[in-house]
């Protein structure tokens, strides 16, 4: 959250703004003036346009520092509905078969024209429930999901139009990335010694909201070696899709080019980050500006934009199985089976949240190790602040929490800054004081679920609200939406969500490795085929890091030159 915004002023819930007081400027090609954009400091009067105080949420400001920056704005802008149809009717798509011929078993046609790419997407479950709550007439996440099959996929979407009628190869289930995620978090929070890897300090904090993480890079440095290096879903899914593919195809990286669909307009920004580019995994590990492993992020608001603008009603898209083209084979019998499993892929229980579940699964991983262990609940000061123990024979032998919404991540924050050392002889450490030093003081948490948006990521930002036309329409509302409407249309979203429960209930199943439904040795045996089918170790694979990020917000040393310095490197070479 920005130093500018007075805490005491801010409301976490998503709808309601605070009025902005940053200068507001008009970047270059803008088509409208109706939207407003928010701007470093330090800009000549001569280069600001009249306009309104800008309304901004929490969600809006993608959790920066005064407020997102100029590079960080043209980052965003870049990807949208619109980059998705321009990269599509740049060139005939690579087309992918099965071939004897070949030592892989498979042929790529095309590739004689140097700008033709082959496209693969990938969705995420938030984004399908959202989805399936706008079509409401019972829709489920899984109706949701043919539909975006069909639209990126099928013959009578995205492919219907356009120059070169192009679509979308596979259309990859994020879950999928979400269990490998689990349980490489649960490895690195448990310290198993099967990982081999070091103990990050405590309590370890999770690292898949890139909004979280863009706040503590840029304003509380102390925590990020708190953060899990673990891969969020989107990431880890994109380095998976760029690797084995152009290994197994023999295509360079920047010949595939990979679309995410999420609920949230910080995920552009985490596909941004130079960390998660081909330099990392296949060169010397070190952040450059390479290919990206996730070229374009759109919400679930963007894709009914691309429906619309291919002349398509989402909501017209049939649900029904037999809507959705038979998939090219994936290119590698195993992972096919990983990425794509007969029986489908499963959402966490409801017990688990609609975040993804990291708190969850390792709360039962940590109470599976123990006969007797049993995992507890306590309410925090909120219902977005939770705390878990585990218990054995009435001992507390694990404790983790779940913080939602800046103003509890903030207290979060505040508890973890170190103190700092008095100047005065004998004097106390500065801050020791304000520090609990009751059982809720969270340094002696395990882990804790850190997530930007209140409710978790059904919420995020790039989620159709009850007030977009879409949903207002159907529910035939008229005026603005109040509290209440906004809490039972996340109901709806989170209903949906969870409508799949059916197939395992709320029970969490601890069977052997098997918690939950996910198996820890399956997904350790595919990441470690994934790794020597790639050559390339596992750490440089699933793991990512963090660093401090410098901002130059309030400061008037900072050139006009340097700014466009900082926008040319971020867009030149690649980007």
């Amino acid at each position: 959250m920005s130093a500018i915004l007075s805490a005491d002023d801010l409301n976490d819930f998503i709808s309601p703004g605070v009025t902005c007081i940053k200068p507001i400027e008009t970047l270059p090609a803008a088509p409208t003036a109706s939207e407003n954009e928010v701007i470093l400091d330090g800009q000549h009067p001569a280069s600001l346009t009249p306009a309104s105080a800008a309304q901004i949420s929490l969600t809006d400001c993608l959790a920066c520092s005064g407020c997102v920056t100029s590079a960080e704005a043209v980052l965003v802008s870049l990807q949208s509905h619109a980059e998705v149809l321009s990269t599509l009717d740049g060139a005939p798509a690579l087309r992918v078969r099965p071939s004897a011929a070949s030592e892989s078993g498979f042929a790529v046609d095309g590739l004689e024209n140097e700008d033709s790419k082959l496209f693969v997407a990938s969705v995420s479950p938030q984004t399908r429930a959202n989805l399936a709550a706008a079509c409401g007439g019972g829709a489920s996440e899984r109706d949701a999901g043919r539909m975006l099959e069909t639209l990126l996929g099928g013959p009578s979407g995205l492919a219907a139009g356009g120059r070169w009628r192009n679509g979308f190869t596979w259309v990859v289930d994020t879950n999928v990335a979400r269990e490998a995620t689990l349980v490489l978090a649960a490895d690195e929070v448990l310290a198993s010694a099967e990982t081999g890897r070091p103990v990050l300090s405590r309590p370890i904090l999770a690292s898949s909201c890139p909004g979280w993480v863009c706040y503590a890079e840029k304003t509380h440095p102390h925590v990020l070696p708190h953060l899990s290096r673990v891969k969020s879903p989107q990431a880890l899914m994109g380095t998976l899709l760029k690797t084995v593919l152009s290994r197994r195809l023999g295509i360079p990286p920047s010949r595939i080019w990979h679309l995410a669909v999420m609920p949230c307009f910080d995920k552009k920004l985490e596909a941004s980050r130079e960390e998660l580019t081909d330099e990392v995994w296949a060169g010397a590990g070190l952040p450059g500006r390479g290919v990206r492993d996730v070229d374009c992020v759109i919400t679930s608001k963007e894709i009914v934009m691309l429906a619309e603008s291919r002349g398509i009603n989402f909501l017209d898209i049939p649900r029904s199985e037999s809507s959705t083209a038979a998939p090219v084979p994936f290119p590698d019998p195993r992972l096919q089976a990983f990425l794509f499993p007969p029986n489908g892929t499963r959402n966490p229980p409801r017990a688990a949240g609609s975040s993804g579940g990291l708190l969850h699964h390792i709360l039962q991983r940590r109470a599976s190790q123990t006969p007797g262990a049993n995992v507890q609940m306590m309410r925090g000061r909120n219902a977005d602040v939770v705390e878990f123990v585990v218990v054995v024979d009435g001992e507390t032998v694990f404790k983790a929490a779940r913080y939602y919404g800046f103003r509890n991540i903030q207290n979060l924050v505040r508890r973890l800054k170190p103190a700092r050392p008095s100047r005065m002889p004998g004097g106390r450490p500065f801050g020791s004081a304000r520090r609990p030093s009751g059982k809720t003081a969270s340094l002696e948490y395990g882990y804790v679920e850190v997530m930007a948006c209140p409710g978790g990521c059904t919420n995020g930002g790039g989620q159709i609200k009850v007030d977009d036309r879409l949903v207002a329409e159907r529910k035939h509302l008229s005026g603005k939406p109040g509290p209440q409407e906004h809490k039972s249309w996340l109901e709806e979203v989170d209903e949906a969500y969870f409508s799949a429960d059916e197939m395992t209930g709320d029970e969490v199943v601890v069977s052997g490795d098997v918690v939950g439904g996910i198996s820890r040795s399956y997904i350790n045996d595919t990441l470690a085929y994934w790794a020597d089918m790639t050559g390339i170790g596992l750490e440089r694979l699933a793991l990512t890091s963090f660093r401090e990020v410098l901002g130059s917000v309030g400061k008037d040393d900072v050139s006009d030159a340097d700014k466009v310095v900082q926008l040319a490197g971020k867009i030149g070479g690649g980007w």
